[in-house]
């Protein structure tokens, strides 16, 4: 069965964790979480209040990390994907959270991100001369990273895949599990 990998971390958005989690957990993948440590990880959920000029933020669920990001051997997953939230402003900053990621670009392997995952991506290199979709808000950082920013539900761009934020995950998912589907099947889905 062909492990998948999600990097998450505090402040991960909670719809954006468990959406793909579950999904890929349903097509029959084995879904690993890593973070900067084993812990129970503390999510935020995102929500679109009119009236407001940015989203607003309130506590999530939880959920424990199977292993820290310096455990991690990349080449043992198929995919990696990469939620948003607030997570991705400090998993950048961590010293195997490159190394780990850049693993799945160097090797061609099929990439999902949504949302503020871009901030984390854009200054490793790897959204260079890539069309991306990010939460809206990132679109400079995607830019400034060498990416061309698409305001997108579902941009596929080789085996990357990438949206703007939670109310994509349909559009998303659709598309990535597509290209897992070809690139890296599971053995079918859960229970069969």
């Amino acid at each position: 069965m062909p492990k998948i990998l999600i990097i998450a971390g505090d402040a991960s958005e909670d719809l954006e964790f468990f959406y793909p989690y579950q999904r890929l957990l349903e097509e029959g993948y084995e879904v690993h979480v890593a973070a900067p440590s084993r812990k129970k990880l503390r999510f935020v959920t995102h929500d679109f209040v009119e009236g407001y000029d940015t989203y607003t933020e309130s506590a999530g669920h939880s959920w424990p990390a199977d292993l820290a990001l310096s455990e991690v051997d990349p080449a043992a997953y198929a995919a990696l994907v990469l939620p948003g939230g607030r997570a991705p402003e400090y998993l950048r900053h961590d010293p195997h959270f490159g190394p780990v990621v850049r693993h799945f670009f160097d090797a061609d392997k099929p990439v999902a991100h949504l949302c503020h995952a871009a901030l984390a991506l854009a200054p490793l290199g790897v959204l260079k001369g890539r069309r991306t979709s990010a939460y809206p808000a990132c679109s400079p950082e995607v830019e400034l990273g060498g990416g061309v920013f698409v305001d997108g539900a579902a941009v596929v761009d080789g085996k990357v895949v990438s949206a703007r934020a939670w109310p994509d995950q349909p559009e998303w998912m659709r598309a990535f599990v597509g290209i897992l589907r070809a690139h890296a099947p599971a053995d079918g889905p859960a229970g069969s």
